[in-house]
């Protein structure tokens, strides 16, 4: 019978080449190289009430006309692009930087809502949705009487 010894780094090196495979098949060209996608997608906040549902999304750096909101019953769909610009000159030096982008998010809702009576409000890179629940969801609650 062979003496094998064991060497624990090699699993770690075996890990760190599928790491390596998985990053460099995820930044191919045909993604743009980087992960810049990632960071434009808005972060969102459901909460909900009784009569509504209130979501919450954080769209920093954008103007109310550069975005689409599509209310449906049973989701919001938000979609826009981002155009930013950052020039900064010191010592004589300038600098300038370009950032464009679209993104989009469907957020699903758990609840039907009623889509026609969505309030919206947008300020400081903040958008504000009330979403009334529909009649019907207002009035799913059942009580159960045990004899």
């Amino acid at each position: 019978m062979a003496l094998i010894r064991y060497n624990p780094w090699q699993e770690v090196n075996s890990l760190q080449r599928q790491l390596n495979r998985l990053f460099d098949d995820t930044l191919s060209s045909e993604n743009g190289g980087n992960f810049s996608n990632l960071s434009k997608i808005p972060a969102a906040e459901l909460s909900e009430t009784d009569d509504a549902l209130h979501l919450k999304i954080e769209i920093p750096g954008m103007e109310a006309k550069d975005l689409d909101i599509q209310v449906m019953a049973d989701q919001v769909a938000i979609a826009g692009e981002r155009k930013s610009e950052t020039k900064s000159e010191a010592k004589g030096v300038t600098r300038s930087e370009f950032s464009y982008g679209k993104f989009s998010r469907v957020i699903p809702l758990p609840s039907r809502i009623q889509n026609t009576n969505v309030t919206a409000d947008y300020k400081d890179g903040i958008l504000n949705l009330t979403l009334p629940k529909s009649e019907d969801e207002k009035n799913k609650v059942v009580k159960v009487n045990l004899d």
